[in-house]
């Protein structure tokens, strides 16, 4: 009788664990962040503060999840059915698709400031210790002889940014569009390899020792100078470049599903906090807090930049006339090959 009992009241408390346990399990909401290529670092510093940041205001128990490639392909696996409850990606283009797919809304602009950008960053070269071929500016990469790393502007908003960069700065030093496109046509001439996100540019330029110069994100350039310093790399700015504000929106069809949009839109706000800007600092992104980009002034030193909607056009139009199937960018690579 007395061993029954104990066997009884063994059962019993174990079960009370385990309904502990599922129920602690259950308090945690988990949320997914779809983010582009060269963003990963970022996100796992981000991440870990954001969760801290929702336990303290809420007392609940958050859980976030990433997910990284090329920004274009991102969206696509979105639309497609990834159950992302927020993207975080880096062209304006890529959210306008999401919301013609239907699981954004047409508004995502308004609904966080800056419209929907929590911080800039411009497209920067990255050269080999002591910069061999003497690579200052965008002209420069158009020299015969010099080999150039850019991931694929199809699939990329990494190499959308740099082709767009180059096209700026073409039509302006050029004065026509002509001129802007025999000048990027033989800069993609010039270029060996697509990789399809940044981050596959790296690994080409850092690790497969192609190319003479790699046209990526500041951040990205900042963190391969940092973390392969021994190899020998060095940053170059040109005389000027393109400005990106990579957007972000919450997913509306998949927060709707998961009962996660509190904890979704929290996620996102959090990227304007001053916490999460001097994170973004700290990674090489230029913060929208303009006293915190003041401090980091030194690793983010100042850069001409241009809007693309300002100088080339609005990015619907931008998107249709240089990047659609048989666009300027399949006709000048065509060409290049």
């Amino acid at each position: 009788m007395v061993l029954g009992r104990v066997v009884s009241w063994f059962s019993f408390f174990a079960a009370f664990l385990f309904i502990i346990s599922i129920s602690a399990f259950a308090g945690t909401t988990t949320i997914l962040n779809a983010s582009y290529d060269v963003s990963r670092e970022l996100y796992k510093e981000i991440n870990p503060a954001f969760v801290a940041d929702w336990k303290k205001s809420s007392g609940s128990d958050v859980e976030v999840k990433q997910a990284h490639g090329g920004s274009t392909k991102q969206a696509q696996a979105v639309s497609e059915g990834l159950e992302a409850d927020v993207v975080t990606l880096n062209q304006a283009t890529d959210l306008d698709f999401l919301a013609k797919s239907g699981v954004i809304g047409n508004d995502w602009r308004s609904k966080f400031p800056n419209e929907a950008s929590p911080y800039t960053t411009t497209t920067v070269f990255l050269v080999r210790k002591g910069n061999p071929k003497g690579i200052k500016d965008w002209d420069d990469l158009v020299k015969s002889g010099i080999s150039v790393v850019i991931p694929n502007p199809k699939t990329s908003g990494n190499g959308r940014y740099s082709y767009l960069a180059a096209w700026g700065y073409a039509l302006d030093k050029l004065g026509s569009e002509d001129k802007a496109r025999d000048f990027v046509a033989k800069l993609f001439g010039n270029v060996p390899v697509f990789d399809g996100g940044g981050r596959g540019a790296t690994t080409t330029f850092t690790q497969r020792d192609i190319g003479d110069a790699l046209i990526t994100f500041e951040n990205e350039a900042a963190q391969i100078k940092a973390e392969l310093a021994d190899s020998g790399f060095e940053v170059v700015y040109p005389s000027e470049s393109i400005e990106a504000a990579p957007p972000v929106a919450v997913v509306e069809t998949v927060v709707a599903k998961r009962n996660t949009g509190a904890v979704a839109k929290a996620y996102l706000d959090f990227l304007y906090s001053d916490a999460a800007q001097r994170i973004i600092a700290k990674h090489h992104l230029r913060p929208r807090n303009a006293a915190i980009l003041t401090e980091f002034a030194a690793s983010l030193p100042p850069i001409k930049t241009f809007n693309v909607e300002a100088r080339i056009g609005k990015w619907p139009d931008v998107q249709k006339t240089h990047f659609a199937d048989g666009g300027i960018y399949d006709q000048v690579t065509t060409k290049a090959k």
